[in-house]
């Protein structure tokens, strides 16, 4: 319990010498500058007019055209974004091309070792084989 007290009792001690510290340097004045302007010039700026903040983002208005340099920009930005869309597909098109093409590769290769071994097992002895050479009567 003792524990718990000792905690409690520091900190209250420690924000009553906050709130004191903040009140010293609230009361402080400089003999060379006026309080206000101390004040002003030891924080930096956050907040905006309302009338700059709105102009911030947006410079123009809708039906205002857009200058030059904001539509080569623009230009740039879409030419890149197509030549990066290009690039894929067509990257895109050549693995599928190419595992084409080892499938069909690959299925040739096993229909000629399938009709190799036709061969061999229907051979019958003579040169060209007998079966290639029957004349259907």
């Amino acid at each position: 319990m003792t524990g718990r007290q000792f905690l409690l009792l520091s900190c209250l001690s420690a924000v009553v010498l906050i709130c004191m510290l903040q009140v010293g340097t609230g009361a402080t004045v400089s003999s060379r500058q006026p309080a206000e302007e101390v004040h002003e010039d030891s924080k930096p700026k956050i907040f905006m007019q309302e009338s700059d903040a709105s102009n911030f983002l947006k410079r123009r208005s809708r039906r205002s055209p857009k200058s030059r340099d904001e539509v080569n920009a623009e230009n740039r930005q879409k030419l890149r974004a197509d030549e990066l869309r290009r690039e894929y597909y067509e990257e895109q098109q050549n693995e599928f091309e190419n595992f084409v093409e080892e499938q069909k590769d690959e299925q040739e290769e096993r229909s000629r070792e399938a009709v190799e071994q036709w061969r061999q097992w229907h051979y019958d002895g003579l040169y060209p084989s007998y079966l290639y050479n029957r004349h259907h009567v």
